[in-house]
């Protein structure tokens, strides 16, 4: 297997994310995660300047690279222009990649991601889909959910909104062939992959 440090430097996100970070700790003071989690994005691009492949194959194992929101605050206020968002992007999909991710809990996590999310945007073409949530995994939005089930049409009329009908308006039902458009979209930009590869995975770190 070739070095993870050269796999990354082929990374576009890597490329542009770090480019002369003076590990000045900007990134961090800056991180809302940093402020809920022992999380240090400088010590993330500290960790894969130096190149240690011990220490970055540690990294991708880890919960550490999941606390990250994606917010990229840090790529606005780096002195120097780094992005370590773009890194921890980059770190993310090596470590799906190699099938790291499903030795960390927050990794493992991807999975509930890709079937709540991914999965639903390729059934019925939107992120979240009330009718396909387990309500019970969500304390809090859950019983939302459950009482809007029950009471679709009188709400849907009341906003506006086309829940699951043809025509126009929002949450409508999507046309087949816009849904194989997106399809498409998903496979040519290596999406479909990613999903198969996590899936892969995760069945393989169970049996």
């Amino acid at each position: 297997m070739s070095k993870i440090i050269d796999e990354l430097k082929q990374d576009l996100r890597f490329i542009e994310g770090l480019k002369a970070c003076i590990s000045c700790g900007v990134c961090t003071a800056v991180c809302p995660a940093a402020q809920f989690y022992q999380y240090s994005p400088r010590d993330i691009m500290l960790t894969v300047q130096q190149g240690d492949e011990e220490k970055i194959d540690q990294l991708l194992k880890s919960d550490t690279i999941w606390y990250c929101g994606e917010c990229l605050s840090c790529k606005t206020r780096c002195p120097r222009g780094n992005t370590p968002g773009y890194v921890i992007q980059a770190l993310r999909q090596l470590s799906q990649q190699r099938g790291l991710f499903a030795q960390s809990r927050l990794g493992r996590q991807q999975l509930e991601v890709k079937r709540i999310i991914g999965d639903t945007m390729l059934k019925r073409g939107y992120c979240v889909y009330v009718d396909d949530v387990e309500t019970d995994y969500h304390p809090e939005q859950g019983p939302v959910w459950d009482w809007f089930r029950k009471h679709t049409a009188t709400i849907s009329r009341r906003i506006g909104a086309n829940y699951d009908g043809e025509g126009s308006g929002s949450m409508r039902r999507i046309a087949e062939e816009d849904m194989a458009e997106l399809r498409a979209i998903f496979e040519e930009t290596g999406a479909m992959e990613r999903f198969e590869t996590i899936e892969k995975w995760i069945a393989n770190e169970q049996e």
